[in-house]
């Protein structure tokens, strides 16, 4: 089986070298957009590394706007257009880290080859603070003179939005790791609907919950699993998860997830650091 990563970045070539350095085994592939708000001259010596391959139809994203959407879809689309047979594609920011090594992330996905493994609330009855991302609109995708004042009076005199086709609204995190076949059904779903593609572009944050939304509305509810396999910390109460700590060393070096998010190699390398060395000195799998 063959895994492609797919690692959405923006910053810092280096802790994207290591991540990328500790993702690479066997034939696996990685897969990386960059924001093209960023210079890819620091990245450049990166596309030397083997089975790594940098996006080149970039996107500059937007927190909480289409755009990343856009980004993660030209993604899929350059894993897809490869040719290669991958079993699950996984995707990454570049912020997130390995918890347990290649050999026994390869050996849990073999245990679960028709899994999708996806974080998701249903909005209407247990994400219901989500709401407004859909039923209202919003101009978070667009940049122009007046784009706030525009906002505000299609919610005034507008009514409330719905989505299109029926769709029931899930989600919740971004991240997840699914079969491709999953993959290519979310590419197309989104290429042969427009009007899916023209009301995400009004909403705020449809990464979150896009791609879960599909699949959830699809034949391939069955085989979603509802957790992203990824440790997040959202105890301090932000609009982002905690970067971690040397002080959150054993959590991650105890938990069974298979990646965490976020870390930042710049003020907190030694919490890296210490995963490496557990990762470095395994010599059997964990129990799956």
């Amino acid at each position: 089986m063959k895994i492609a990563h797919l690692i959405l970045a923006h910053n810092n070539p280096k802790q994207l070298e290591q991540l990328i350095k500790r993702l690479t085994y066997a034939d696996d592939a990685v897969y990386v957009h960059l924001d093209k708000k960023t210079s890819m001259i620091p990245y450049q010596y990166l596309e030397q590394l083997n089975n790594v391959h940098f996006i080149t139809d970039r996107v500059t994203v937007k927190w909480g706007a289409y755009s990343i959407v856009e980004a993660t879809l030209r993604g899929f689309k350059a894993i897809i257009n490869s040719g290669i047979d991958y079993g699950f594609v996984n995707l990454l920011s570049g912020c997130d880290y390995p918890l347990q090594t290649p050999a026994h992330i390869h050996y849990f996905l073999e245990q679960n080859e028709d899994k999708a493994f996806m974080s998701y609330l249903p909005m209407e009855t247990e994400w219901q603070e989500a709401l407004p991302r859909i039923n209202a609109y919003h101009l978070t995708n667009y940049s122009f003179f007046g784009c706030h004042a525009v906002q505000k009076m299609l919610n005034i005199f507008l009514p409330k939005r719905k989505m299109p086709g029926g769709l029931i609204p899930v989600g919740r995190s971004q991240w997840f790791t699914a079969p491709l076949a999953c993959v290519k059904y979310i590419v197309n779903y989104i290429k042969c609907n427009e009007d899916l593609r023209n009301f995400m572009k009004l909403t705020w944050g449809p990464d979150e919950f896009i791609f879960q939304t599909i699949l959830y509305n699809s034949h391939f509810r069955e085989k979603i699993v509802n957790t992203n396999l990824r440790y997040i910390d959202w105890s301090a109460g932000g609009a982002s998860p905690k970067t971690f700590t040397i002080a959150d060393k054993e959590a991650l070096l105890t938990s069974k997830k298979l990646y965490a998010r976020k870390f930042d190699i710049i003020n907190h390398a030694d919490v890296m650091n210490e995963i490496d060395c557990k990762l470095d000195n395994k010599g059997e799998l964990l129990s799956a």
